[in-house]
């Protein structure tokens, strides 16, 4: 039996033929059009460049884009709203991140120095808008059942997320649903991980600055011994916390940056650390800032240094509704096969895709990305990150199918 073509059992309502395969003349267009993003990555707020290109291709395709109130990033909506019954949203990031590209020998390494394509963004944006060109086609030929809505939002490494303006900028006008992938190196290409409920974190960026009277280190009675006092205060402050939190909770206080002093024989008079913050539990990131500020108050105070904070809050965990992850998992089985989905867990990385279900119903699935056999290590955030090109097939076939599942099922409002 085809898996886009499935006979209905008795009793059972008919599936629909799910038309949408990617062709491959298409196919070969979206691994160039990555590659293009991946040697010219630009960080949040400054995808220029990249949304410029993303809003070509759709014209070309005879669609209508809207570059965002921001500058930056886009919507397209693939067939026309009628106002009644309400669209599924196609949401990609587009950003990069500030490190350098470790791939040496790759030909579409980046070309800017300090900037890489090493979260997988050049793989979402490649997936939606092929899953946008493909349904294009389909809306000509009468074969799209219910408008869809892309969506290319920018910022997505800058806390709290480009979401935010996004929504404000009123990219959910209409949208009833949304759904998003994320590059996983730990899943095969031609796989996804889904998980109903939190499958990420909440994630604050943590800074904190502490002043004293420094000195001679001959004569450290004399000082305020910062380069200790941030010693402690990285060390102490996620122990402490360790055991007035809810251990549940999957709270972690973890430190990318420590900085104190200038030369060896003298005690600095200004240290500053800075980390992030995250949980697991929606509940508990409410209740960090109290207790972590208590925390380095506790730890500061004894060392007899001043200190300053600046707790920026980010995004919250991304909670998969249990309906839109069903509609994926049909999505993915339907094209791929059933034995192509795995269960994947809650991971403590952030995503501001979390602040769209604050507003309406969504999931994220995991896209594999790792070549199958490949027992190298590319972690996500890494230099050296890279991903079996392949996976964008698979993620245009994936979306589109969840795109012609949802319309043939979608009622009107009212």
């Amino acid at each position: 039996m085809s898996r886009e073509s499935q006979t209905a059992m008795p009793g059972e309502p008919a599936q629909p033929e799910l038309p949408g395969k990617l062709p491959e003349h298409l196919r070969t267009e979206l691994i160039a059009f990555r590659r293009d993003l991946h040697m010219h990555p630009e960080l949040g707020h400054q995808e220029f460049r990249t949304t410029a290109v993303i809003k070509a291709r759709l014209e070309k395709a005879g669609l209508r884009p809207r570059v965002l109130d921001s500058g930056t990033g886009l919507i397209c909506d693939v067939g026309s709203w009628d106002g009644l019954r309400p669209m599924l949203a196609l949401r990609a990031d587009i950003d990069a991140l500030p490190i350098p590209d470790a791939k040496t020998h790759a030909p579409y390494r980046s070309t800017v120095p300090d900037r890489a394509h090493a979260c997988g963004h050049d793989v979402h944006t490649a997936a939606v808008l092929g899953a946008g060109l493909v349904l294009a086609e389909l809306d000509r030929q009468g074969l799209l059942p219910r408008p869809v809505r892309l969506l290319f939002q920018p910022a997505e490494e800058v806390l709290p997320g480009g979401a935010t303006e996004a929504i404000e900028s009123g990219v959910l006008d209409g949208v009833g649903k949304i759904i998003a992938v994320h590059c996983d190196p730990r899943v095969d290409a031609g796989r996804i991980g889904l998980r109903v409920g939190p499958i990420t974190s909440a994630c604050d960026r943590l800074e904190v600055n502490l002043n004293g009277a420094g000195g001679h280190t001959a004569r450290p009675h004399l000082t305020t011994d910062l380069v200790t006092a941030a010693a402690r205060v990285a060390i102490d402050v996620p122990a402490l916390l360790a055991r007035r939190m809810d251990a549940r909770a999957g709270m972690s206080v973890t430190w990318g940056r420590i900085e104190a002093g200038h030369a060896c024989n003298v005690i600095p008079m200004h240290a500053e650390l800075s980390g992030t913050v995250r949980c697991l539990d929606l509940n508990a990131w409410h209740e960090a800032p109290d207790q972590i500020h208590a925390a380095i108050d506790e730890v500061a105070t004894m060392h007899g240094a001043k200190f300053e904070i600046n707790h920026v809050r980010g995004v919250p965990p991304v909670v998969n509704d249990p309906v839109v992850t069903e509609l994926l998992r049909e999505a993915m089985a339907a094209r791929n096969g059933a034995d192509s989905i795995e269960d994947t867990e809650q991971s403590l990385g952030g995503e501001d895709f979390s602040w769209y279900l604050e507003h309406v119903p969504g999931a994220m699935a995991r896209l594999g990305v790792r070549t199958p056999g490949d027992t190298a290590k590319r972690d996500l955030h890494r230099g050296d990150f890279d991903v079996d090109e392949s996976a964008i097939t698979v993620g245009v076939e994936f979306f589109t199918a969840a795109a012609l599942l949802d319309g043939h099922r979608a009622r009107p409002l009212g």
